[in-house]
């Protein structure tokens, strides 16, 4: 019995892992830069903003310097501060919503898209009032949304902040593997790409009737999986790039809190039906989702490594085990060497243990069922 425990274990973590290393090799093959495109569609930018008055001017100051044509509207999304007045000085629309008993981004997003149906743009871009985009990202979104019909996800980076401290760091390096490169892959393998947030971009006859009203923690995640099971799959555009800045060391504990506590249960509740599905795109999809947070998915070998050492098992289990172990560590080494050493130092990997103990207590309420409810990550 002992024997046959350890082998479901060692089954079910080879495959998540297996899954892991395929994206994480296929999203580091060298790709070819897009062109930036000549021309460009009718574009809104919708901004949702809660209490940014710290930072909405300077953020609607420089959108509207990329490209003055375009429309900025900034959803005042029950604002107990000037975001409203200071975002109008600045230069964009403005509209104000009031329903604290529904709050999040897809609230906020369904809110504009009422206002803009009035006057509907060809495509619409979400850009968080604490991200940057440049001129280029912004027409190659628009460009491609444009052409294909389809959402499209720009490339959602934290800007590497080192004088963060290494747990901080460690979290933007994760960042950019779930953002950058396990997108990469996925759109290798032919999968929808997960839809992120910020720097999200839609032709308006998709934006017009998509699920936004949501109030899952993880809005973004649930419509981009939405809209892949309706036959409009999300495109990863890496050539477009939208920067966060990194928060201090507990907003950003506080944030990862609520996406992964919420991706975890988005997971268990649409994977068994993407895997299910006849669409490969849509099964790789639902696999992607099987792939816990990257602190977890070591914890869990850590787990089973000390099950098959401590009891009876076969000695092929254990080699498996510390193979796929080994095979984990090197995918994420190649992928601190390739792209990850701006994120992150040679010395802050020694800081590994205590950025997994530093996830415990968010993996503990995640398995106790206990759901953190929306909040906006805290601004310097």
């Amino acid at each position: 019995m002992i024997s046959l425990v350890g082998w479901c274990l060692l089954l079910w973590i080879g495959g998540v892992t297996l899954v892991l290393l395929a994206e994480l090799w296929l999203g580091l093959l060298p790709q070819h830069a897009a062109a930036v495109p000549t021309g460009s569609a009718g574009v809104a930018i919708i901004v949702p903003a809660f209490d940014e008055a710290t930072i909405i001017g300077n953020h609607v100051t420089a959108l509207l310097a990329l490209e003055p044509a375009v429309r900025v509207l900034v959803v005042a999304d029950n604002c107990s501060d000037d975001t409203a007045v200071i975002a109008r000085a600045a230069g964009a629309e403005v509209i104000e919503r009031r329903d604290p008993a529904h709050r999040g981004k897809g609230f906020a997003l369904a809110f504009a898209r009422d206002h803009l149906a009035a006057e509907p743009p060809d495509v619409v871009i979400v850009i968080d009032a604490d991200c940057s985009v440049d001129a280029a990202s912004l027409a190659r979104l628009a460009f491609t949304a444009s052409r294909h019909g389809r959402p499209v996800q720009a490339a959602y980076l934290m800007r590497p902040r080192r004088d963060r401290g290494a747990l901080v760091a460690l979290s933007g390096f994760a960042f950019l593997v779930k953002n950058w490169v396990r997108q990469r892959g996925l759109a290798r393998l032919g999968a929808p790409a997960i839809l992120t947030g910020s720097g999200m971009a839609f032709p308006w006859a998709l934006f017009v009737s998509a699920p936004l009203a949501s109030g899952d923690t993880v809005e973004d995640l649930v419509l981009g999986v939405a809209l892949a099971r309706r036959g409009t799959p999300p495109v990863f555009l890496q050539d477009a790039i939208v920067w966060t800045e990194a928060a201090n060391q507990q907003a950003t504990h506080g944030q990862r809190s609520r996406w992964e506590q919420g991706f975890l249960a988005t997971a268990i509740a649409q994977a068994p039906a993407l895997i299910g599905s006849v669409r490969p795109g849509l099964l790789w999809l639902g696999l992607h989702l099987l792939v816990p947070p990257l602190a977890m998915l070591v914890l869990w070998h850590l787990g089973v490594l000390a099950w098959l050492l401590l009891l009876p098992s076969p000695p092929v289990a254990r080699a498996t085990e510390l193979a796929l172990l080994a095979a984990l560590l090197a995918g994420l080494g190649i992928a601190w060497l390739r792209q990850g050493r701006d994120w992150l130092s040679g010395a802050m990997l020694a800081a590994i243990p205590f950025y997994i103990l530093w996830k415990l207590p968010i993996y503990a309420a995640a398995a106790l069922g206990r759901k953190r409810a929306w909040n906006r990550t805290g601004r310097d």
